[in-house]
Protein backbone atom coordinates (compact mmCIF):
# COMPACT_ATOMS: atom_id res chain seq x y z
CA UNK A 1 0.00 0.00 0.00
CA UNK A 2 1.15 3.53 -0.80
CA UNK A 3 0.28 6.05 1.88
CA UNK A 4 0.76 9.79 1.53
CA UNK A 5 0.38 12.06 4.53
CA UNK A 6 -0.33 15.58 3.32
CA UNK A 7 0.28 17.93 6.23
CA UNK A 8 -0.03 21.68 6.48
CA UNK A 9 3.00 23.17 8.20
CA UNK A 10 6.56 22.13 8.77
CA UNK A 11 7.83 20.34 11.83
CA UNK A 12 9.91 23.08 13.39
CA UNK A 13 10.81 21.43 16.68
CA UNK A 14 13.26 18.55 16.54
CA UNK A 15 11.24 16.31 18.89
CA UNK A 16 8.28 16.28 16.43
CA UNK A 17 10.59 15.52 13.51
CA UNK A 18 12.37 12.77 15.47
CA UNK A 19 9.09 11.13 16.47
CA UNK A 20 7.79 11.18 12.90
CA UNK A 21 11.10 9.86 11.54
CA UNK A 22 10.97 6.96 13.99
CA UNK A 23 7.48 5.90 12.93
CA UNK A 24 8.28 6.36 9.24
CA UNK A 25 11.26 4.05 9.72
CA UNK A 26 9.09 1.49 11.51
CA UNK A 27 6.46 1.67 8.75
CA UNK A 28 9.03 0.90 6.05
CA UNK A 29 8.53 -2.88 6.00
CA UNK A 30 4.74 -2.55 5.79
CA UNK A 31 3.95 0.24 3.33
CA UNK A 32 5.46 2.98 1.26
CA UNK A 33 4.72 6.06 3.35
CA UNK A 34 5.62 9.56 2.27
CA UNK A 35 4.95 12.88 3.93
CA UNK A 36 4.16 15.89 1.79
CA UNK A 37 4.37 19.13 3.73
CA UNK A 38 2.68 22.24 2.44
CA UNK A 39 3.35 25.70 3.78
CA UNK A 40 1.00 27.10 6.37
CA UNK A 41 -0.40 30.50 5.46
CA UNK A 42 -0.53 33.39 7.92
CA UNK A 43 -4.15 34.55 8.15
CA UNK A 44 -3.02 38.14 8.79
CA UNK A 45 -1.16 38.18 5.48
CA UNK A 46 -3.79 36.23 3.54
CA UNK A 47 -6.75 38.41 4.43
CA UNK A 48 -8.25 36.26 7.17
CA UNK A 49 -8.60 32.65 8.25
CA UNK A 50 -10.88 31.64 5.38
CA UNK A 51 -8.42 32.97 2.81
CA UNK A 52 -5.51 31.24 4.57
CA UNK A 53 -7.44 27.94 4.64
CA UNK A 54 -8.29 28.30 0.94
CA UNK A 55 -4.64 28.92 0.02
CA UNK A 56 -3.51 25.96 2.12
CA UNK A 57 -6.31 23.89 0.58
CA UNK A 58 -5.08 24.55 -2.95
CA UNK A 59 -1.60 23.41 -1.93
CA UNK A 60 -2.99 20.30 -0.21
CA UNK A 61 -5.07 19.33 -3.25
CA UNK A 62 -2.00 19.65 -5.47
CA UNK A 63 -0.10 17.13 -3.32
CA UNK A 64 -2.78 14.42 -3.20
CA UNK A 65 -2.01 11.56 -5.61
CA UNK A 66 -4.62 11.47 -8.37
CA UNK A 67 -6.09 8.02 -7.66
CA UNK A 68 -5.74 8.10 -3.89
CA UNK A 69 -8.56 7.46 -1.47
CA UNK A 70 -8.50 10.59 0.66
CA UNK A 71 -9.04 10.46 4.41
CA UNK A 72 -9.10 13.87 6.08
CA UNK A 73 -8.47 14.15 9.80
CA UNK A 74 -11.31 16.11 11.37
CA UNK A 75 -12.82 16.32 14.84
CA UNK A 76 -16.25 15.48 13.42
CA UNK A 77 -14.96 12.49 11.46
CA UNK A 78 -15.53 8.82 12.12
CA UNK A 79 -13.83 7.63 15.27
CA UNK A 80 -12.15 4.25 14.94
CA UNK A 81 -10.37 2.03 17.40
CA UNK A 82 -6.86 0.92 16.50
CA UNK A 83 -8.31 -2.47 15.53
CA UNK A 84 -10.99 -0.70 13.50
CA UNK A 85 -8.40 1.33 11.61
CA UNK A 86 -6.41 -1.84 10.91
CA UNK A 87 -9.53 -3.60 9.60
CA UNK A 88 -10.47 -0.56 7.50
CA UNK A 89 -7.04 -0.41 5.86
CA UNK A 90 -7.24 -4.16 5.21
CA UNK A 91 -10.67 -3.72 3.63
CA UNK A 92 -9.39 -0.92 1.42
CA UNK A 93 -6.44 -3.03 0.28
CA UNK A 94 -8.62 -6.09 -0.37
CA UNK A 95 -11.01 -3.88 -2.32
CA UNK A 96 -8.22 -2.81 -4.66
CA UNK A 97 -7.23 0.51 -3.10
CA UNK A 98 -3.47 0.80 -3.29
CA UNK A 99 -3.11 4.55 -2.70
CA UNK A 100 -4.39 6.28 0.42
CA UNK A 101 -3.81 9.92 1.32
CA UNK A 102 -4.36 11.24 4.84
CA UNK A 103 -4.78 15.01 5.16
CA UNK A 104 -3.85 16.96 8.29
CA UNK A 105 -4.96 20.58 8.23
CA UNK A 106 -3.23 23.55 9.73
CA UNK A 107 -4.08 25.70 12.70
CA UNK A 108 -7.19 27.12 11.05
CA UNK A 109 -8.54 23.74 9.95
CA UNK A 110 -9.15 22.09 6.58
CA UNK A 111 -10.57 23.98 3.61
CA UNK A 112 -14.00 22.98 2.29
CA UNK A 113 -12.50 22.10 -1.11
CA UNK A 114 -10.27 19.52 0.55
CA UNK A 115 -13.18 18.12 2.55
CA UNK A 116 -15.17 17.88 -0.70
CA UNK A 117 -12.31 15.87 -2.26
CA UNK A 118 -12.08 13.60 0.80
CA UNK A 119 -13.72 10.20 0.56
CA UNK A 120 -14.06 10.05 4.33
CA UNK A 121 -13.02 11.77 7.52
CA UNK A 122 -11.25 10.27 10.52
CA UNK A 123 -11.34 11.59 14.06
CA UNK A 124 -8.93 11.01 16.91
CA UNK A 125 -11.68 12.10 19.26
CA UNK A 126 -13.42 15.32 20.24
CA UNK A 127 -10.23 16.97 21.47
CA UNK A 128 -8.21 19.49 19.49
CA UNK A 129 -4.67 18.35 18.75
CA UNK A 130 -1.84 20.54 17.51
CA UNK A 131 -1.27 19.54 13.88
CA UNK A 132 2.29 18.45 14.69
CA UNK A 133 1.02 16.05 17.35
CA UNK A 134 -1.74 14.82 15.05
CA UNK A 135 0.94 13.82 12.54
CA UNK A 136 2.83 11.81 15.15
CA UNK A 137 -0.39 10.15 16.34
CA UNK A 138 -1.41 9.30 12.76
CA UNK A 139 1.94 7.71 11.95
CA UNK A 140 1.90 5.75 15.21
CA UNK A 141 -1.64 4.53 14.55
CA UNK A 142 -0.71 3.47 11.02
CA UNK A 143 2.22 1.51 12.40
CA UNK A 144 -0.01 -0.05 15.04
CA UNK A 145 -2.61 -0.92 12.40
CA UNK A 146 -0.09 -2.81 10.29
CA UNK A 147 1.20 -4.68 13.34
CA UNK A 148 -2.38 -5.62 14.31
CA UNK A 149 -3.17 -6.80 10.77
CA UNK A 150 -0.16 -9.08 10.74
CA UNK A 151 -0.69 -10.40 14.26
CA UNK A 152 2.69 -9.09 15.32
CA UNK A 153 3.49 -7.99 18.87
CA UNK A 154 3.21 -4.29 19.69
CA UNK A 155 -0.46 -3.61 20.15
CA UNK A 156 -1.76 -4.00 23.71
Amino acid sequence: MNITVVAVGKLKERFWADACAEYLKRLGPYARVTVAEVADVDPARAGGEAAARAAEGRSVLARIPERARVIALAIGGKARTSEGLAAHLDDLALGGTSDVAFVIGGSTGIDEAVLARADETLSFGPITLPHNLARVVLLEQLYRAFKISRGEPYHK
